[in-house]
């Protein structure tokens, strides 16, 4: 379960980096229109590519951690990148913190098969 859940944060991870540079296309269109907070629109787009790489990262690191850490890493930086990268990347950011749930879980599940037996 520890797996799936890893592997569901890389690809909600993946899609949310597409979904950051599509908000930076259209706050850069904004922008060249003089629109009214389109330089918001172009840091949201920002902040929700760094994150969603962050992202991708504790995914790749909830699939080989032996701790509970990354899972719960995960929990907090997607919610973070919901609210620091804007709607499209929220979106997907959904699926992240359930890929975290299942990381969070798996995690525990193995913990407890390797628990010593008294």
């Amino acid at each position: 379960m520890k797996k799936g859940g890893g592997i569901l944060v890389i690809v909600a991870g993946s899609l949310s980096v597409f979904m950051g540079f599509i908000t930076l296309v259209v706050g850069g269109i904004g922008g060249a229109l003089e629109a009214e907070g389109a330089e918001t629109v172009v840091n949201l787009g920002w902040g929700g590519v760094f994150l969603s790489f962050v992202i991708i990262v504790l995914g790749i690191a909830t699939i080989s951690a032996k701790s509970i850490i990354p899972p719960l890493l995960v929990l907090v930086f997607s919610i973070v990148t919901a609210i620091a990268g804007g709607s499209l990347v929220a979106i997907f950011m959904v699926l992240s913190f359930l890929g975290g749930i299942l990381g969070v879980i798996g995690s525990r599940q193995e913990n407890k098969e390797r628990a010593p037996i008294n």
